[in-house]
């Protein structure tokens, strides 16, 4: 499985890795809700008992930066279609065992201000039943309940909702007093068009299944002692791409873990990446907070450079506090650079890193 890493401008650019799967004429009959293990928002619904209205199946899971970036345009959609007869239905299907979990699903529906029906679909039996591909990955069907568009990624904000406009007015609704506003996506870095050759760093597993796969870990040791501590250490040339650990860790399936409790931040992840701005997925086995001391390029973080989830010390250092498992906004640079070495480290052995993204927008994630 994968995530579609898109947006207009950078697919004009041919600068980011892309997956983009996008059908103007699609038209098939939509497959049903199947396996859902919980609603939120809302009680069951059924794409039969949904007949008359237009509908938008929307593909996702709460740590996807990607999926992320698309709330701001479903928000807006919802708030300005729902009372014309458009239902958004978001089908989460997760993809780290902590998104399977209710409790954080429904935390991460309210904190992103999801208020449109959500369906748990933790074994992927309606992911499976659409042949979905894609986080997120958006299915707009007519009153008929037949698929007539189909998005995978981000971008396409405009196209979407042109499409969702004409299904309405065929369904019988009046737009005449909601007027179609051009939704063109995030900007993008301007240092990061301008420069030659730019590029953004992929984004990159930590776990041992898809770190091997991908090869975003390279070093041997890595993948000899799965699921118990080995001790590990970063070469001194590191490549630009790739995470390094140094130190006692606990390599997993889908993560990898801090191997010990210590008090003086020994143990450290390093990555040297090209972005402006920097996510991490963490989170907690015991569910007790911890932190994770943050540098870049050897230097503490300041209020210029500093994601929204970092806090800065009265000495000055900065550190990440995790309190539950989720994706977490590291860096928000003033702009795009490449090269930056990044260093993660934590006292606590509850320190447990799924994966990274980056970005190149002037705003957000």
């Amino acid at each position: 499985m994968k995530r579609a890493f898109l947006s207009p401008a950078k697919l004009a650019l041919a600068a980011l890795t892309v997956i983009l799967v996008s059908a103007a004429c699609t038209s098939f009959q939509a497959p049903e809700f199947k396996g859902i293990k919980a609603w939120i928002n809302s009680e069951p619904l059924t794409i039969e008992g949904l007949r008359g209205k237009v509908v938008l199946v929307d593909f996702w899971t709460y740590s996807c930066v990607n999926c992320i970036r698309t709330f701001p345009y479903l928000r807006q959609w919802n708030a300005k279609y729902a009372d014309h007869g458009l239902v958004i239905i978001g089908i989460h299907s997760p993809e780290f065992d902590f998104e399977k979990d209710y409790s954080n699903v429904l935390r991460a529906t309210q904190d992103n201000g999801i208020t449109w029906p959500v369906a748990q679909d933790n074994d992927f039996d309606t992911w499976r039943n659409y042949s979905n591909k894609f986080w997120p990955a958006k299915y707009l069907i007519d009153k008929d309940g037949v698929v007539r568009y189909f998005h995978a990624g981000e971008g396409a904000y405009e196209e979407t909702e042109k499409r969702i406009r004409d299904l309405l007015i065929d369904a019988g609704a009046n737009l005449s007093d909601t007027p179609l506003e051009p939704s063109r996506g995030q900007a993008v870095d301007r240092r990061f068009i301008e420069l030659p050759r730019a590029s953004v760093t992929r984004e990159l597993y930590a776990g041992f299944v898809l770190a091997e796969l991908g090869e975003y870990v390279r070093q041997k040791d890595f993948f000899k002692k799965t699921g118990s501590v080995v001790e590990l250490k970063s070469p001194e040339d590191q490549k630009s791409g790739v995470i390094y650990f140094d130190g006692a860790w606990v390599v997993l399936p889908e993560h990898t873990r801090h191997g010990r409790n210590t008090t003086g931040y020994e143990d450290v992840i390093s990555l040297v990446y090209s972005a402006r701005s920097l996510n991490v997925v963490l989170s907690s086995d015991s569910g007790e907070p911890y932190a994770v001391r943050i540098m870049l390029n050897g230097e503490f973080l300041t209020e210029e450079n500093k994601g929204e989830d970092i806090a800065i010390s009265p000495d000055g250092e900065s550190f990440l506090n995790v309190d539950e498992p989720r994706m977490y906004n590291v860096i928000a640079a003033p702009g795009y650079a490449k090269d930056n070495l990044l260093t993660m480290s934590s006292n606590s052995d509850d320190f447990n890193i799924f994966a990274f993204t980056f970005g190149v927008y002037e705003t957000g994630p």
